[in-house]
């Protein structure tokens, strides 16, 4: 009997050091009082910038129309873009019955550009960049045929504009610091009030071709 008993002591003592030492196991490490939490958590979070080229087509004024951009960001841990934009254009220069002359539709506009980069470690992925800001667009005459008599571009009416330019983006990593975007947007403006324009002449999709260089 007083064998079974000291086998039982014995038992009991060695299942109470081996809890301990589970115990002592799992414990997690517990964060300080005052330290600030993050939505990325506590490990350094990677950074980059890029600045970017862009030539798109587009119609307005159911005419056709080149766009020629830039852009500059931040790029925040490989997978969101925070920077700026902008863009100017101009549609085929076209002749005005009224005014007896060639005119054209010409102008700008820059802005906040927010991109999300998609699985930005595969060779090729997706990035969603959204423009929002503001431009001005002019109603221009005076251009010639003949480039050796060409009178200077005269103003005719010029008025401001907001914009809303949502887009997507496959991009191809060519190099470390190369990417090779390939694209489609859709602009939505404010009201236009132009002379002989209709009321939205900037709305509507436009496809690009973007260059993007730096650390990403």
């Amino acid at each position: 009997m007083k064998t079974i008993l000291i086998i039982l002591i014995s038992f009991s003592i060695l299942n109470f050091i081996s809890a301990q030492g589970n115990e002592d196991s799992v414990i997690v490490k517990q964060p300080k009082q005052n330290e600030i939490k993050t939505l990325f958590g506590d490990e350094d979070v990677s950074n980059g910038g890029y600045g970017a080229f862009t030539i798109g087509y587009s119609e307005i004024e159911n005419l056709d129309a080149i766009i020629i951009g830039g852009r500059g960001a931040w790029i925040i841990g490989h997978w969101f873009a925070l920077g700026f934009g902008g863009a100017g254009f101009f549609n085929d220069i076209h002749y005005d019955n009224t005014l007896d002359q060639n005119v054209n539709l010409s102008g700008g506009y820059g802005g906040l550009l927010m991109e999300p980069i998609i699985l930005p470690w595969f060779p090729v992925h997706i990035s969603l960049p959204v423009l929002f800001g503001a431009g001005g667009i002019a109603y221009v005459t005076g251009y010639e045929t003949d480039m050796n008599d060409m009178p200077p571009a005269n103003v005719e009416d010029a008025t401001s504009f907001v914009i809303l330019e949502p887009g997507a983006e496959l991009e191809i990593n060519i190099v470390k610091f190369f990417r090779l975007s390939l694209g489609a947007s859709y602009r939505f403006t404010s009201v236009i009030n132009l002379y002989d324009t209709s009321t939205f002449p900037l709305n509507g999709w436009a496809g690009n071709i973007t260059l993007k260089f730096g650390k990403f």
